[in-house]
């Protein structure tokens, strides 16, 4: 359900006035929110594995809520006018009228980034509690408030597609972080009201909290600074306002058929088990998930599917359309990989080893840069093209980089 809104949203802007402008803004005002939210990103898997009891409840609390407000002050910073017009025009090179209209969405979207890192925390705990049907209330919510605030806002005199992608995303998610309140308000009074003497594990220190996260943190921030680093080099490629201006709309429909494994990583950590014993069963899945996740998405890219939506469906002008044939079916592989992944992640954060995904992380964002480079700079590519091609050998880098850690920790814990 969250993977709906990117293609809902693209295709309102879509059909506003100045099209191509306002879907490059959007796409640019995005990877910055991305890009800011990132280490708050990992909060719902950190709190499905680490939130046991009160004491440990209290202090993942203190550490999630001071994340997210220093993170809203970096937004603050970057927003400021000189700021963001070198980042944005010096630094990416954007065109002047792009950057203005995404300096407009990322202001409006300033109350994003602690929504978001809330609504995580909560969702962890709805998770460890076996109520993960109250995740997808919460979601089903969101894309209803945040349906009826694009509705209303487009209709407004004055707002341009950039304000009306980002005041809808920002409803969404305050609407669903107030929903993840009440819906972990009895999960929440348990912990509290269990009595000090109740706890048989050792107290979470801050300080553990800190080395079991900051691996993780730093693993999100190299994986959605992908997106700011794939948006500077479309900026210096061939074409680069078409491309800048399809790519959300690409991006949101791999991440229907992507999200069906972004959520695997916390089924793992919650299922496999406390003596790995369902290690077997949560392999089998993930590797039937993968299949068919990218047996939807190529079902669309190699086929009349993809011109109907993203003609039809996604409202892109014909001219738009021309540049995102090759880019689908290069990402049509791409769900796979996020199964994958995901699967891996989760079995080294249930085995407390969150180091080696930083490194996979690592070796991911290096191989897109490369190829990147290689691709616009010396082969001189449309930029969206080499974007696709980048992504797609970097995440199967990513992957190829945890198979011997995750083996190593599978056999480790099974063997024992």
């Amino acid at each position: 359900m969250m993977a709906a809104e990117g293609p809902f949203l693209a295709a309102i802007i879509a059909r506003l006035s100045q099209p191509t402008e306002n879907l490059a803004a959007f796409g640019v005002t995005f990877a910055f929110a991305i890009i800011i939210e990132a280490p708050v990103f990992m909060l719902m898997a950190a709190s499905t594995a680490l939130v046991r009891n009160r004491h440990s409840y209290l202090a993942f609390r203190r550490f999630a809520y001071s994340l997210s407000a220093i993170l809203t002050g970096v937004q603050v910073v970057v927003v400021l006018p000189p700021v963001f017009r070198w980042i944005s025009e010096t630094l990416v090179g954007l065109p002047h009228e792009v950057g203005q209209l995404a300096h407009q969405g990322l202001v409006i979207m300033l109350p994003w980034t602690v929504a978001i890192g809330y609504r995580r925390f909560r969702q962890g705990l709805l998770i460890r509690h076996d109520l993960t049907s109250r995740v997808a209330y919460g979601t089903a919510l969101r894309l209803i408030t945040m349906s009826i605030a694009t509705l209303v806002a487009s209709r407004i005199p004055g707002l341009r597609g950039i304000h009306v992608g980002a005041i809808a995303l920002v409803v969404g998610v305050l609407v669903e972080a107030a929903a993840s309140r009440w819906m972990t308000h009895e999960v929440v009074s348990m912990l509290l009201g269990e009595k000090p003497d109740q706890r048989n594990t050792t107290p979470l220190k801050f300080r553990a909290i800190v080395s079991f996260y900051l691996p993780l943190a730093v693993t999100s921030v190299l994986a959605m600074a992908i997106h700011p680093v794939v948006t500077f080099f479309m900026g210096q490629s061939r074409f680069p306002l078409e491309s800048l201006a399809v790519l959300p709309v690409i991006h949101g429909l791999t991440f229907i058929f992507r999200a069906l494994g972004l959520s695997y990583q916390e089924v793992g950590i919650a299922l496999l088990g406390n003596h790995w014993q369902h290690y077997r069963r949560i392999r089998n899945f993930a590797c039937g998930l993968a299949v068919v996740a990218a047996g939807g998405l190529g079902l669309i890219a190699y086929t009349p599917l993809a011109a109907v939506w993203f003609q039809d469906i996604s409202g892109l002008p014909t001219e738009l359309t021309s540049f995102t044939a090759l880019p689908l079916q290069i990402l049509a592989w791409l769900p796979a990989g996020s199964v994958w992944m995901s699967f891996q992640r989760a079995v080294l954060m249930h085995a407390r080893r969150t180091r080696e995904i930083t490194q996979a992380s690592i070796v991911e964002v290096a191989t897109v840069v490369t190829v990147l480079t290689v691709t616009i700079h010396v082969f001189s590519w449309i930029g969206v093209v080499a974007a696709a091609t980048a992504i797609l050998l970097g995440r199967i880098v990513g992957n190829l980089w945890l198979v011997a850690p995750a083996t190593a920790a599978v056999r480790h814990h099974t063997a024992a």
